[in-house]
């Protein structure tokens, strides 16, 4: 955050500041990290001549780039030692205006998953050239790379991508989640098998601090399993609560008064497809409003 009097620099970079936390978000999957990387970027920001940038988004759009590329390829290296599947942090996201239907489905869960299979910079080329339409000239110089290779790095990881565009929340999505929550809530297996896609897939991220399964889990009896496991272990101590999360259905669930996980619910043909369950309580502190982002 930003403090004491405004000038001429600060209010481009304030107006500048929720497409950077966005691009960042996008790349590293975490808000703090996210901050720290706008942060980084207003540091350095500070230190130019403002007169000088004849671009000042894209000036600050590259630094950032470049910036979140550091701290994807430090991340990675810790990841390796991650417990269980690791998924990005959920964030609560509010309505977004139609022009902006682009970058919502950059946001969404499956999108970002896929997403994290990139290469750094692979990922840096994709984001600001599919999501954010940079020329490839001003990606070239954000990522090291000739605008030809940039062009070629796009083109892959488009291939890569193609399967990740899952279809846009409809009004009916809250129906058929609801039904297969409550047909886990009172431990009807059977009525949870006709709410989920056979090969449903749930993936669980606990970190090494909370219980999560160590593996997807895929297939409609397995999923089930598992839920109606969790629900019983859970029984008469939880509150549930829908939310709109990185543009999605959505639930966040306490137990004993604390947030204690997020679902993500893909549905497709009218039945839930996709699960992710995040546990991890550092990944938890972003539900209460909505990151200001694009």
């Amino acid at each position: 955050m930003i403090h004491g009097s405004k000038s001429p620099a600060t209010d481009v970079f304030e107006r500048e500041r929720p497409r950077l936390v966005g691009l960042a978000y996008r790349m590293l999957g975490t808000v703090a990290d996210a901050e720290d990387v706008v942060q980084d970027t207003w540091l350095r920001w500070q230190g130019v001549d403002e007169a000088e940038i004849e671009r000042p988004g894209a000036w600050l759009s590259t630094v950032a780039t470049r910036i979140a590329l550091d701290h994807l390829r430090a991340a990675e290296r810790r990841r390796e030692s991650y417990v269980g599947p690791w998924l990005p942090e959920p964030v609560m996201t509010g309505p977004d205006p139609a022009e902006a239907a682009e970058l919502t489905e950059s946001l969404r869960f499956g999108f970002l998953t896929v997403l994290d299979r990139l290469e750094p910079t692979e990922r840096a080329v994709f984001i600001m050239a599919d999501v954010f339409a940079f020329p490839f000239a001003e990606i070239g110089q954000a990522v090291g790379k000739s605008d030809a290779a940039c062009r070629q790095i796009a083109r892959r990881a488009r291939q890569r991508m193609r399967d990740a565009r899952a279809p846009a929340p409809s009004d009916s999505d809250r129906e058929h989640i609801d039904a297969l929550l409550t047909a886990i809530a009172i431990g009807d297996v059977a009525g949870a098998l006709q709410h989920l896609a056979s090969d449903a897939v749930c993936i669980s991220d606990g970190g090494a601090e909370r219980r999560a399964a160590r593996r997807p889990v895929v297939g409609a009896p397995r999923v089930t399993r598992l839920l109606v496991n969790l629900a019983r272990r859970t029984s008469g101590r939880t509150a549930l609560w829908p939310a709109t999360i990185n543009g999605g259905t959505g639930f966040v669930l306490s137990l004993d008064g604390v947030v204690d996980m997020v679902l993500i619910f893909t549905v497709e043909a009218r039945r839930v497809s996709s699960i992710w369950i995040v546990r991890n309580p550092r990944k938890l502190g972003h539900l209460d409003k909505p990151v200001p982002m694009l």
